[in-house]
This record gives structure tokens, C-alpha cells and sequence, in this order.
């Protein structure tokens, strides 16, 4: 017997070793719905893929709580992305969806189009089960091997060899080597940690000559702000010398149009409902503090009454729930070193965000000094029971709505986005507003409170998007593509940021990578008529019939 244990070990120490590094085609490092797009494209061309996420949970916000879509012009979502949104109108098309409400009861709104699209055969809102569902079963019918729960080592996770990433290892030690590396994060952190240049914050408006980038002092776009509501930021009204409320800056705002390191807001996406059978409580987070939300005490006793207007339904008396109006869901300012921080720090915001909207909600509906005609509608909701049901209901995903970007072969500035310049080598289109939420809330020279970063600038047509805005410039890294936090301006990111254009720029991500795989290219080589041919051929929409 002994004489057969050390070749027994030494046999199993050998499977483990190799279970522990793994290789394929295609390295896709995220769990985002670009991810999964990217991941069955690459399948679908024939290479071997992978898929390394730190998420549990597959989807990103399309599945974490972001079910009231941003489409924009939905005539130039196409490709995967729009085979996403089918899938999700066939599902809705069986009597068994349909379980707290009747189909029929449910009516048809979406973000500037109907909810469901029965021409086109298409629907655009949705509950978060029902999205995650949808990616599961992509990588299931398509057999794509996913490690979840695998944190790239970005420290020293990364390996290169003459400009291109030879593998990645991840924080419990696997190793995976590749030909083509696609970062499907949030957060690009591959993107970073393999050495390519980006930008965090807003630049000044002179960096690419644009008018809507940079701090917004003085602009006042979509109502999330104080308005003509002279709130006083002190705890004594009027009193500077009794100090700021909570979630006040009393820092300088900076000035119009100039760049800083500011980031807008994030929020979960709360999925919410007022069916008794189907709620649960808003729960009293562990650190509770009502002296956190005095500001939007004083916001309502000045008559604002504006709570409920972003419970944007979903079906089955459900909600997509965003922030409203001068004090919401947004956690302004409590951001900023998201982008660049640790693990551990990110986790720390993390947290912060989840107990500040806990606390939120919790203060509405049971303090006694919120509006009774509030309050008593705010009793009437809670979170869904059978949503997120291994997080309490609450949402998996934080929505970072901008963490780094990269700085790339080419960088999408309002110029494009706003159809002033032309757009080379298109490999999909965006056509949302130019949107960003606010990024401070600050003191006035008046004495009164303000928010600022929220802007909402109209894209008046479809525009498209520069494979160039997809790939690191050729001398920093020639097997990446980043189709999440890709080459852009803060501003024009504030358009291509929507869930439906990751989900399109990730199957181009994928097309160039294969293409790359085929002709032994860097992705800065690859023969963009070749790459136009074959996502015409699968379908994506690159022109706008407009």
C-alpha cells in the first residue's frame, strides 16, 4: 500500500495541476451581457472560448435589475443583441409568464417604444429572471464553458510576450492562455492591468473641442436637481457654521466646461412590487441612520412630490426602479475611486451604496416625519420575493454606469455621436441620449444646495460606432478587444453605455477576434471589409436606414 500512494498522489497532484490551466481560442474575462454575446459569436465561428467571470450571476445589469431598456432607435439593434430581445417576446408570448398579472392587464410601455413589438416580434421590457434565464441558455445551448466566481489577479495576473497577452490567472490560481483576450467588464479591468492607456472622470471640453463634457455648473437638464427650491445644505437652515448634511460637498464644484476625476452616480436597480403575495418589506439595513436623508426631508416639505415617477413597470406588477428627481436612489458622489480601486474597496462602495438605498427606502416608508400621502403609498411596495432570491431580493449588480474608459485607436467624442463627423469602419450602432447623471452635489455662492453632472443632450439620429473605439492602439496591446468601456469621451460614453450596444459591440468584439484568430493579425490588422462582410452576415445593423 505504501508504495502506491506517492504515484496516487503524485497522479492526483498532476489532475489538479492541470485542471488549474486551461486555454482556449478566445479568453472572454467578464460576466456582462457583452460577455455572453461575445462568447456565442466566437462559439458560433468555430473557436474555442471561455468564458472567466467574476459574476456569479451572468447578464450584468440586463439581469440585475435593468429591465426597462434603453433602446434608443431599436430599428439599429441587431444581431444577438436583437435575438436577446426576441427570445425575451417569445417567453412573454406563454400563458405560464405570466403569473402575477394577466398579459393583457399588463399594457405596453417602453422607453420610447412599446414594451412588445409584435411586428418585429420583439419586446424591450422585462423581469430579471426572465434576462438571466435568456444567457443561461445561450451558454448552455452553445456548450461555453464558464468559471465563475474568478477574479483576475491584477496585480500580476497578467502575462505578455512581444505586445500581446499570453494568458491571465486569476486570484485562486487558474491560469488561462489565449489567442484573442476580450475584457467584457464594467470596469476594464484586463483592459488596465494589461497596460492600456484610459481615462477616468470627465475631460474639459477643450481635450476633443466638445461643449457637453466636463463639469456642468449651471446646467440643468432632466429635473434631478434642487431647481428653484432654495434647500439650505446646513444642518442648522442657513447656519454654515453648524456644518453640511450628510451627502453634501463642501468642496469647490470647479468650472464649467473644465475636466476633474469626477464620476457619475451609481444605484442598484431595485425590482419592486405592490402585490401583497409577492413583497417583501423594505428591510431596515444593519447601521441604519435617518440623519442621512434630512435633505430629502427638506425636499419634500418644499412640495416636491415626484417618488413614484421612475417605478417604471415590468411585467407582473413589477418595477424597474431608477433615480428621481434632486435626492434618489443615486448615490452622488460616493463613487469616485470605484474605477481604480481595490477589491476590497470596491466592495467597501459596494456595501455603502446597498445600505444607503436600503436606508432609503426603509427611512420613506416608516419615519415618521416623511409626508403621510408619501409614506402610505411607499408602504404599498417592497422588493420582489422572486427576484434575486439568493440576495433577499435585493440586486446582484451595482449599475456602474462609467468606470474607465479606454483611450484607443480611436476615440468617440460628441462629434460622432452627435453626427457632426463621420465614423469609420462602423461595427454597430448607438442612437440613445447623450446621458449622464450627476456626479456632485455641492454648495451654491447663494447659501442653497445643487446638484451637477446630470445632462441629457439628444442624439437626433442613429450613429455608428468605430471598430477603431473597440481596440487598444496597436503598440499597447495587439490581441485585446474592449467593447464594454470602450474608446470614448465621458460625454459620448453617456449615449454608448446601454446594455443593448454591449450586447452588439461584443459579437463585433468576437467576429474581429475570430477574424484575427484566422489570419494570424493583430486586431489592429484585421481587414475591416472581411469583418463588415461577416456581421452583415449574422445580421448586425452598421448603417441606419435613416
Amino acid at each position: 500500500m505504501k508504495k502506491l500512494l506517492f504515484p496516487l498522489c503524485l497522479l492526483i497532484s498532476t489532475q489538479i495541476l492541470a485542471q488549474q490551466k486551461l486555454d482556449a481560442d478566445v479568453v472572454i474575462y467578464g460576466g456582462t451581457s457583452a460577455a455572453v454575446t461575445a462568447a456565442v459569436q466566437a462559439k458560433q465561428m468555430g473557436k474555442s472560448v471561455v468564458i472567466v467571470s467574476p459574476d456569479t450571476h451572468l447578464g450584468g445589469l440586463s439581469s440585475g435589475g435593468l429591465g426597462f431598456t434603453d433602446t434608443g432607435d431599436k430599428s439599429v439593434i441587431g444581431g444577438l443583441a436583437r435575438e436577446f430581445y426576441h427570445r425575451v417576446y417569445l417567453h412573454y408570448q406563454e400563458s405560464g409568464a405570466w403569473q402575477w398579472q394577466k398579459k393583457e392587464e399588463y399594457g405596453n410601455k417602453g422607453q420610447g417604444t412599446p414594451a412588445m413589438d409584435g411586428a418585429e416580434r420583439t419586446m424591450w421590457i422585462f423581469e430579471p429572471h426572465v434576462a438571466e434565464q435568456i444567457f443561461e441558455d445561450f451558454i448552455k445551448e452553445h456548450n461555453i464553458q464558464v468559471y465563475r466566481d474568478e477574479w483576475l489577479d491584477r496585480e500580476k495576473g497578467v502575462k505578455k510576450k512581444k505586445g500581446r497577452i499570453v494568458s491571465i490567472r486569476t486570484l485562486s490560481n487558474k491560469t488561462f492562455t489565449g489567442k484573442m483576450f476580450i475584457d467584457a467588464t464594467y470596469e476594464g479591468d484586463l483592459m488596465a492591468a494589461a497596460g492600456v492607456k484610459y481615462h477616468v472622470g470627465r475631460e474639459a471640453n477643450s481635450v476633443y473641442g466638445e461643449e457637453w463634457n466636463g463639469i456642468q455648473v449651471g446646467v440643468l437638464h432632466h429635473g434631478h436637481h434642487f431647481g428653484k427650491m432654495n434647500i439650505s445644505p446646513y444642518k442648522v437652515p442657513g447656519d454654515p457654521n453648524s456644518g453640511l448634511l450628510p451627502k453634501v460637498s463642501g468642496k469647490d464644484p470647479g468650472k464649467r466646461g473644465d475636466g476633474d476625476d469626477r464620476i457619475q452616480a451609481y444605484c442598484f436597480r431595485m425590482c419592486l412590487t405592490n402585490l401583497p403575495e409577492n413583497r417583501i418589506p423594505f428591510p431596515k439595513p444593519e447601521g441604519y441612520d435617518p440623519g442621512q436623508y434630512e435633505l430629502l426631508l427638506r425636499v419634500f416639505n418644499a412640495g416636491w412630490r415626484e417618488t413614484f415617477n421612475k417605478f417604471d413597470p415590468i411585467p407582473n406588477k413589477k418595477t424597474d426602479t431608477n433615480n428621481h428627481g434632486p435626492f434618489s436612489t443615486d448615490n452622488i458622489g460616493m463613487n469616485y475611486d470605484y474605477p481604480d480601486a481595490t477589491y476590497v474597496r470596491r466592495k467597501e462602495i459596494i456595501q455603502e451604496h446597498e445600505q444607503y438605498q436600503k436606508g432609503l427606502m426603509y427611512f420613506i416608508a416608516n419615519d415618521p416625519r416623511v409626508p403621510a400621502d408619501v409614506q402610505n403609498k411607499m408602504k404599498e411596495w417592497g422588493l420582489a420575493k422572486d427576484e434575486f432570491r439568493d440576495n433577499g431580493g435585493w440586486p446582484h449588480q451595482l449599475y456602474i454606469r462609467e468606470a474607465r474608459r479606454m483611450i484607443g485607436q480611436h476615440v468617440m467624442t460628441e462629434h460622432e455621436t452627435l453626427s457632426k463627423r463621420d465614423v469609420p469602419h462602423s461595427v454597430g450602432m448607438g442612437s440613445y441620449t447623450l446621458d449622464s447623471h450627476n456626479a456632485q452635489r455641492y454648495v451654491m455662492p447663494n447659501g442653497f444646495v445643487q446638484n451637477e453632472g446630470d445632462i441629457g443632450v439628444s442624439a437626433k439620429k442613429p450613429y455608428r460606432i468605430s471598430y477603431g473605439s473597440i481596440i487598444p492602439k496597436k503598440e499597447e496591446c495587439k490581441n485585446l478587444l474592449v467593447p464594454v468601456c470602450v474608446s470614448s469621451s465621458h460625454i459620448a460614453f453617456g449615449s454608448i453605455r446601454m446594455e443593448p450596444v454591449f450586447m452588439i459591440l461584443g459579437q463585433s468584439a468576437a467576429t474581429a477576434a475570430a477574424l484575427a484568430i484566422d489570419g494570424k493579425d493583430a486586431v489592429q490588422d484585421v481587414d475591416y471589409e472581411k469583418l463588415k462582410t461577416q456581421l452583415l452576415k449574422d445580421k448586425q445593423r452598421l448603417e441606419s436606414a435613416r
